[in-house]
């Protein structure tokens, strides 16, 4: 080990020589304790145990005045105290301390050893709480040594002491280091198993708390008459194990349904598998289902779990399962009597608890009429049926979608957009949306990134949405009909501004009360219609 000798002592021109035993403390007779404590790492790496012995060795045999073993908590940056001795207990509740305090951090700065021959030549001295109040303590040698992993440091062994021989302080450091070594994959184990694992599992329960209050169903966007009942029949199911199936357009929101019932359900704290039955082919699907045994087809090098394996104890949630071949919806059917499945190439059944949540945008009776899908899974499957209504059915939820889109993609991408303007918003309400929720994310999203004055206008949104009803003019698809369209906005956001007053419109636009009068007449816009009640 590097040791960083700090003050002007060279301790090299010492001779070595640990059998010499003319000071009356002979260090051969500490081996036996060092291969003692070997022997315990490798048999438990029992930090506690291992510690006990380091510390009676260091004040019994190496008659070590004080000792401390602290310990470093990389995430936080806190070294703390695990175990000392020779130190009031007031002093040793204070051992805490934080990076860049003390010779302690020192050492876990750098890495290296630091040696104090004596305290009262030390410009920097360990914490003075710890110091006699008559200053005697000044007269004694420290010495710090790291915990070291590899490169990375764990914490530090610090020892005090009066030394008569200063070959015997080499000594103990190189001792020290020595032990200090021996310890360091307990002291990580210890580590991981009591600090960074109480970190994770706080970190879990926090993400997993993040998870049920994103997925609530308050915090689905909407509040009209129609997403009321939805919300409803989510509150009525969540707290059961029933199977649902959620129908409704593409773009609904359907997944988001689904995780809001799990999240809210008896099954909440176990996993939530997502699996697209439109994604894969049949000769897949089931593989991803069900899982595979090793050697059942070529590829197969190692056993799979499946889908359905990997939601035991929390919900699968099957998406577009109108899309599954009759072969398909057959195994699925067993799965969902007996709750039972072979892997493929296995013959041993394989029992899950899963609760199953199924989503489709095809509609499944007339899919049982044709034949194409099997009626009794059907019923299996419509046990709660949810059905959520299309954008175009939800009044004013648009207008709450768009705020809570503009303002997750403007803070996304570093964007000022803050609102749409009337005519903008106007498209938006008259729209029909084919496409519902998602189609209008993605609408948002894409103004958002076009917008340069933190308003979205109509000539950022889509030309789908740029038509003459939806606007109530006639710009056409030229040069001029985007400066007609840049033109009727202007005058709208002018007469909104000031209450529907055309004079004080008029001024703010540069044009004289004639000239917005032609204007206005030319797009059949009518001041009355923007006067604040």
């Amino acid at each position: 080990m590097l040791m960083d000798y700090t003050y002007a002592i060279d301790l090299d021109d010492f001779v070595d020589d640990s059998t010499d035993c003319k000071t009356g403390e002979c260090r051969v007779a500490v081996l036996p304790i060092l291969f003692q404590i070997s022997q315990i790492i490798s048999e438990s790496e029992d930090l506690p145990r291992s510690l006990a012995i380091i510390l009676k060795v260091m004040q019994q045999r190496m008659r070590i005045g004080r000792g401390t073993v602290s310990l470093y908590d990389r995430e936080s940056g806190k070294i703390f105290v695990h175990e000392s001795f020779g130190g009031r207990d007031d002093q040793q509740a204070l051992g805490a301390s934080g990076p860049g305090r003390g010779i302690t951090a020192k050492v876990v700065d750098s890495g290296k050893a630091i040696i104090v021959p004596e305290l009262r030549d030390s410009p920097t001295k360990p914490n003075r709480t710890q110091l006699q109040a008559d200053g005697s303590d000044l007269a004694v040698s420290f010495f710090c040594v790291p915990i070291l992993r590899g490169r990375k440091v764990l914490g530090t062994i610090s020892a005090e002491r009066v030394y008569a021989n200063r070959r015997l302080l080499k000594q103990d450091v190189e001792l020290i280091a020595t032990i200090a070594s021996m310890i360091a994959p307990a002291v990580e184990l210890y580590l991981l198993e009591n600090i960074d694992k109480v970190r994770l599992e706080n970190e879990n329960r926090r993400l997993h708390d993040a998870l049920k209050s994103r997925f609530k169903p308050t915090n689905i966007i909407g509040t009209s008459k129609p997403m009321q009942e939805v919300y409803d029949l989510i509150h009525k199911v969540a707290t059961t194990k029933a199977t649902v199936l959620i129908l409704g357009e593409s773009g609904v929101g359907k997944e988001l349904v689904a995780s809001a019932i799990h999240y809210h359900g008896a099954t909440a704290e176990g996993p939530f598998i997502k699996f697209n039955c439109a994604a894969l082919p049949e000769s897949l699907g089931e593989s991803e289902l069900f899982g595979h045994e090793k050697g059942a087809f070529t590829g197969a090098i190692a056993q799979r779990k499946g889908r359905f394996e990997m939601a035991d104890g929390g919900t699968i949630f099957l998406d577009e399962v109108g899309e599954l071949s009759l072969a398909m919806q057959a195994k699925l059917l067993r799965v969902l009597q007996e709750k039972t499945f072979e892997r493929v190439g296995g013959g041993r059944p394989v029992r899950v608890d899963v609760r199953i949540i199924a989503a489709t945008n095809r509609n499944l009776p007339e899919m049982v009429e044709k034949g194409t899908f099997r009626e009794d899974l059907f019923y299996r499957l419509n046990v709660f049926p949810i059905t959520l209504p299309p954008l175009r059915d939800r009044g004013s939820d648009v207008i709450l979608l768009v705020d809570h889109f503009i303002a997750r993609h403007a803070a996304e991408g570093g964007r000022e957009a803050k609102r749409v303007s009337t005519p903008a918003l106007t498209m938006l309400m008259a729209y029909h949306w084919p496409g519902n929720v998602r189609e209008l994310e993605n609408v948002i999203e894409r103004s958002v990134i076009l917008s340069e004055d933190g308003v979205i206008h109509g000539y950022n949104l889509p030309p789908s949405l740029q038509t003459a009803t939806e606007t109530g003019t006639s710009f056409g698809c030229g040069l001029e009909a985007k400066l007609q369209a840049v033109e009727y906005e202007m005058i709208v956001e002018a007469l909104k501004t000031h209450g529907g007053n055309a004079t004080e419109a008029a001024k703010e636009l540069g044009l004289t009360r004639r000239i917005l009068g032609l204007r206005m007449e030319k797009y059949a816009l009518n001041y009355k219609t923007y006067r604040k009640r």
